[in-house]
């Protein structure tokens, strides 16, 4: 049991709790929910210890094993990957180290002594099996046996981050701390890690933005806002369900009271001065005085306001893709096929989600299209081009690019400007009052829109990004993992935006509530030797489940 006692924590002018008492429970998995910035991430690192509080205490026994999931994804880059998933175990790993620095010396009396004690460690943490274990974590996170001897620097941050996943649960620990453990995590990783975390014996505290990932996994929702945590039964949809009736309530019952105030006060406005009535006013300013009206605070759950539009649609063939093939060279030196002899067309008004597992091409085939427009639109980054076939963009298709990673794209443009000159710069002939606009519905109103931009949250970067496009008035959109980073409400803004489009989009998305949400034509890549397979599909996602069973969600 973790236990929480009139924890408080600000920063600078802004409260985030105030007074919070409460408990996570052991054997139950809780979902932090709440806008960006309300204090989700603050609350994970003042339970694993990385933040104090202000004032008040967080008590968690001495006996209970943290498992913490940090982003520091270069901290092990000189280890083997499966080396990297053994040190969750410190104890272990400090052992087995310890031993394979005592076989290189003389074995002593002494020395011999201290490796009998370190057997026995090996032998309590299960260290025989540990490079089994470890290595079942990783297949299980995409990460495929035979990189499990490479080195931490071989891979991406994406995977850099499933290594660092599986390295907290390889722990084992009794108490896991996840911020945001499905984001650069494909379809088929969060079903896997979905069914180990529904499994799970001990206690899960986790920030996500993903709902489905929440419903599929949780016992309860702490919900962060009004400066405090409120805890409710159920899973995501549960909680939105109850925390709506309680607020309806309270505002039912905060209008009957003012209501019954004032026919009391009428009441003792006209005969208070009679002598006649006298008593009768007296008893009503004695009913006043005991109904109350409650303070209700303004919740932090803001959700922007997303159109997009556009000046003059497209042609009805927005894109053909012929034959078209791409390779890379991996860090080994060999040549790996991408991409082989594709073929793609999109149409006006195609809403069309790109799925399949990490590493099959997903990204590349959104580059691809955006790499045959004019360089500038990737912000400065070279265009990614085929090594054979054609990329043709029809007529007067307007394409409008969305990075995955959101802080690159506006490092590319953004040294030394605020959020309001970022937008500006790319259409100045556009009047300053319509730029704040799109700001402030995007939620960067009044010194929002003057925060520098090396200081915005990831929420907010994305949040900004998504202002470009509104801006511009794109008629075709293509979104690299959009959901990231953006709080729930932030997300549904963004599918309500999506769904009133006219305009074409493609997407990848990894959030099975936004493509299930979306998407009216499913294209499919699957691995193979040579270059990923293709599979087309007109339809939207759950009928695409229910022809061909493939579900990159959970499984059932």
């Amino acid at each position: 049991m973790i236990l929480l006692d009139n924890v408080q924590k600000r920063f600078g002018p802004k409260i985030l709790f105030e007074n919070v008492t409460m408990q996570f429970d052991p054997g139950k998995r809780y979902g932090l929910t709440g806008a960006n910035g309300a204090g989700k991430s603050t609350l994970l690192k003042m339970l694993g210890g990385d933040e104090e509080t202000d004032q008040g205490s967080i008590t968690i026994p001495g006996n209970m094993r943290l498992g913490v999931l940090r982003q520091n994804h270069f901290e092990y880059d000189k280890q083997r990957i499966i080396d990297a998933v053994l040190m969750g175990n410190k104890r272990l790993w400090s052992a087995m180290q310890e031993k394979e620095h005592l076989y290189t010396q003389e074995i002593t009396d002494e020395v011999g002594m201290r490796l009998g004690e370190l057997e026995g460690v090996v032998g309590e943490e299960d260290g025989y099996t540990a490079d089994s274990r470890a290595a079942e974590l990783l297949i299980g996170l995409g990460i495929p046996e035979r990189k499990h001897n490479d080195t931490m620097s071989s891979l991406s941050g994406g995977y850099k981050l499933r290594v660092l996943l599986a390295q907290v649960l390889f722990g084992a620990p009794d108490v896991l701390l996840l911020d945001e453990p499905t984001n650069h995590l494909d379809l088929e990783s969060i079903a896997w890690l979905e069914e180990f975390l529904i499994g799970y014996p001990g206690l899960v505290v986790t920030v996500s933005h993903d709902r489905h990932f929440l419903n599929a996994i949780v016992t309860h929702v702490a919900d962060v806002d009004y400066q405090t945590i409120t805890v409710y039964t159920g899973d995501y949809e549960d909680f939105v369900e109850q925390k709506y009736d309680e607020r309806k309530k309270a505002e039912a019952q905060n209008a009957a009271a003012k209501k019954k105030i004032a026919e009391l006060q009428q009441f003792v406005d006209r005969f208070g001065s009679h002598a006649s009535k006298s008593k009768q006013a007296q008893s009503r300013l004695k009913q006043m005085d005991k109904l109350e009206v409650k303070d209700l605070k303004r919740s932090s759950l803001v959700r922007p306001f997303v159109r997009f539009e556009f000046e003059k649609p497209s042609g009805r063939d927005v894109l053909r893709m012929e034959t078209v093939t791409k390779s890379f060279v991996q860090d080994d030196g060999a040549t790996r096929k991408v991409l082989n002899k594709l073929n793609l067309n999109l149409n006006r008004g195609d809403r069309v989600a790109i799925i399949g597992p990490n590493g099959v091409g997903k990204s590349t085939l959104l580059k691809l299209m955006v790499g045959a427009l004019d360089t500038k639109d990737l912000m400065g980054e070279a265009p990614t081009v085929p090594d054979d076939g054609t990329v043709r963009w029809g007529f007067d298709a307007n394409v409008g690019y969305f990075a995955q990673d959101h802080h690159e794209a506006l490092g590319r443009t953004a040294a030394g400007t605020n959020a309001f000159q970022w937008l500006y710069q790319f259409d100045k002939l556009r009047p300053q009052e319509e730029v704040r606009g799109v700001l402030g519905r995007l939620l960067f109103s009044g010194d929002q829109a003057l925060k520098d931009t090396s200081s915005l949250s990831g929420g907010e970067c994305a949040r900004l990004l998504l202002g470009k496009l509104v801006l511009l008035k794109h008629n075709v959109l293509i979104l690299d993992e959009p959901t990231n980073h953006l709080d729930i409400e932030s997300i549904e803004g963004l599918i309500e935006g999506l769904q009133l489009f006219k305009g074409t989009v493609v997407f990848v998305a990894h959030d099975r509530h936004f493509v299930n949400s979306l998407a009216t034509r499913i294209v499919e890549l699957t691995p193979s030797d040579d270059g990923a397979k293709v599979n087309d599909f007109g339809g939207s996602y759950e009928e695409f489940l229910e022809r061909f069973g493939r579900d990159y969600g959970r499984k059932a």
